[in-house]
């Protein structure tokens, strides 16, 4: 089984803080599969630690509207995987990028909503399945 997963999952200090969120339940459930880690951001050339970056009214931004750079990091990573033959993708709860459930509603206060990220909602349309770590 071959199983695409958020970098910052398998304790990869991607994330925009420079820190990981290593999650060991999901470490144990991928011992024995096949395991690609992505991180688009990083993917992109995004540098580490990036400003904290949330989605609103469909822009994703910071200080300022910084989609196209999270544009660029969905494509390239979709680029990447074109010829896997993924069976499962497990993604980082509620990032810009890789939410599946929840994402932070723009406000920057912490307040979640029903939504998805960027590169979760492409690859949900490429019929992946996709699911939120905290599923696990």
């Amino acid at each position: 089984m071959k199983v695409l997963v958020s970098a910052c999952i398998m304790g990869v200090n991607c994330k925009y803080n420079g820190k990981n969120n290593e999650n060991i339940a999901a470490m144990n459930l991928l011992k024995d599969k096949e395991v690609i880690s992505i991180c688009p951001e990083v993917l992109a050339g995004m540098k580490i630690p990036r400003s904290c970056a949330e989605i609103v009214d469909g822009r994703v931004v910071d200080e300022n509207d910084v989609s196209l750079e999270y544009d660029k990091a969905v494509a390239v990573a979709l680029s990447k995987i074109q010829n896997e033959e993924i069976d499962l993708v497990i993604l980082q709860s509620r990032s810009p990028t890789c939410g599946v459930n929840q994402i932070y509603d723009g406000s920057f206060t912490g307040k979640l909503i029903p939504g998805m990220g960027l590169f979760a909602k492409a690859l949900k349309q490429r019929g992946y399945n996709v699911i939120d770590v905290e599923e696990i």
